[in-house]
């Protein structure tokens, strides 16, 4: 029997229509994309600080105080991630992320504007953030439903975008700030941003569609073959526009649709609702936001681990420029520093992502290393007492946390973990939990900078919550093995009863009463 399956040709608003993961095809746009959201939006955030000493300067403000500005940020942003899920799963990605990046440029323009700390607090920590949320989660989740086999490597090397920003824009903003001043160079990074709404339009939803669907069945019975021949016309076509296929039958085909067709009228619209409605049924089953990841004890460890590992993620970037600066090197060679720690994070995750590709590899083993080389980093820099030293560490802890901030998210998408199907809602959670921790992690760093007047004391908050990271990691993997592999096997046990009261049991109890009646009739006779 032939067929002819042919794809719709869709718009660029169109949704792209697979039968399996592509690994490929329009996801390396969405790679693209997701390398520049990166750098306009965490790397704006780890070049903050070159604006610090100014901000200080201008609002006569503490360093605590000042620190609360990305402090709030990073709160409204991974706080907010269950609505950007509940969002992207209603509006779609590509709207949400635009809507974000209005909102980041929107904060960032204002915020030029500012009078006092507070006014910061508003524009920058609030509408910026939520701008953030809105612009980074959807981007790194449609990422991950584009690629299976490469997933980890494209997610690695496209999250490299902010490293390139933090290199780039950290001096470039330094040499803009000397000619036009601090708050002529905010406005411009406000502007900048306004191409996260650009990227937000290249990310195209992804269906993916079982081979079997647009599979033509073997011929099974000759006997229904011939009453359909008899009852229907002699061409019969059956279309998808939902779905993006098309599939065509003739006389010769015909038999692979016997077992859809054995009535004379409803047969065409019963045919036809299996594949219109294929599209539309997956809609009512999927929540806004799943939160049944909470009762995965593997999760729950994992969400643990993001949040005292959020921790040391940012205060590093913001306090290396100060830190240097308190130990006499000079502005140009600080900024140079918080550079070539951003060049050694692109190394880093190009790694992390090339090893995790590896084949077969327990992938959460890697990251538990590595978030333990990476508290051995945050240790080292309060050694550090003069330039080379310092970038020595800095290109260390560079190094390593990329492999790290590359891979904790994706890896949601894995069995240790979640896995591909509750990635959407699992990473709106994760993100969630990890909110406590961004807004605590700066003003604890800032606290023990005023009470002991040494920057460096301000990695060693980073360094313990790496360190209690670590100790959650190393539990997600025998928490989904061992401790709930009972209640696992509870629930597909549950869920496999909930599906047996769907089948058509009914008619054959009919039958088989109906034949003991007539055993027992002709007993008697």
């Amino acid at each position: 029997s032939k067929m002819t399956v042919k794809a719709v040709k869709m718009p660029c608003t169109s949704a792209n229509v697979y039968t399996k993961v592509p690994d490929g095809g329009w996801g390396w746009t969405v790679a693209f994309a997701f390398f520049v959201v990166e750098a306009l939006t965490y790397g704006i955030l780890k070049s903050f600080g070159v604006f610090f000493n100014d901000l200080m300067e201008s609002f006569d403000e503490t360093n605590s105080r000042i620190s609360w500005i990305i402090s709030i940020c990073v709160f409204v942003q991974t706080f907010t991630a269950p609505l950007s899920t509940v969002l992207s799963n209603r509006f779609g990605h590509r709207l949400v992320v635009m809507a974000g990046g209005l909102l980041i440029s929107t904060g960032m323009v204002i915020a030029s504007f500012a009078r006092t700390v507070v006014d910061m607090y508003v524009t920058i920590g609030i509408i910026s953030g939520l701008g953030y949320c809105l612009s980074f989660l959807p981007t790194v989740t449609i990422l991950s439903q584009y690629f299976d086999k490469r997933r980890s490597l494209v997610t690695a090397v496209a999250s490299t975008g902010e490293c390139f920003a933090v290199f780039s824009f950290a001096p470039a903003i330094t040499a803009l700030k000397e000619q036009i001043g601090w708050r002529y160079s905010l406005l411009s990074v406000g502007v900048l941003q306004l191409g996260i709404t650009a990227c937000g339009s290249l990310l195209r939803p992804i269906i993916i569609k079982e081979q079997e669907e647009v599979k033509a069945q073997p011929p099974e019975e000759s006997t229904e073959t011939k009453y359909m021949l008899e009852n229907e016309q002699t061409c019969t076509s059956i279309e998808s526009i939902d779905s993006g296929v098309e599939i065509t039958t003739s006389p010769s085909n015909v038999p692979g649709k016997t077992k859809a067709e054995p009535k004379s009228e409803e047969p065409k619209q019963h045919g036809q609702n299996p594949v219109e409605n294929n599209s539309t049924p997956p809609e009512p089953k999927n929540k806004l936001l799943d939160f049944s990841v909470m009762r995965d004890y593997s999760f729950i460890c994992y969400a643990f681990f993001g949040l005292f590992a959020t921790l040391g993620f940012f205060a590093p970037s913001l306090y290396i420029i100060p830190l240097s600066l308190s130990l006499g090197i000079g502005k140009d060679h600080s900024a140079y520093i918080l550079s070539a720690m951003a060049i050694a994070e692109v190394f880093g995750r190009i790694f992390a992502g090339w090893v995790l590709n590896k084949k077969p590899i327990r992938k959460i083993y890697i990251e538990l290393i590595c978030v333990v080389l990476l508290s051995v980093a945050l240790f080292a820099f309060p050694f550090a007492s003069e330039f080379w030293g310092l970038m020595t560490c800095s290109i260390y802890f560079g190094f390593m946390l990329g492999t790290v901030a590359g891979t904790h998210i994706p890896l949601l998408a894995e069995d240790d973990v979640v896995g591909i199907e509750r990635m959407s809602s699992a990473a709106g959670v994760y993100v969630f939990i990890q909110s406590f921790a961004g807004l605590a992690g700066p003003p604890i760093a800032g606290v023990l900078v005023d009470t002991t007047k040494n920057y460096s004391s301000a990695f060693y908050s980073c360094a313990a919550g790496m360190v209690l990271g670590a100790v959650f990691l190393a539990l997600v993997r025998p928490c989904k093995t061992g401790l709930c592999h009972q209640q696992q096997q509870q629930r597909a046990e549950e869920s496999t009863a909930r599906a047996t009261p769907e089948l058509p049991d009914d008619f054959i109890d009919m039958d088989i009463g109906k034949a003991e009646n007539s055993g027992k009739g002709s007993d008697s006779v």
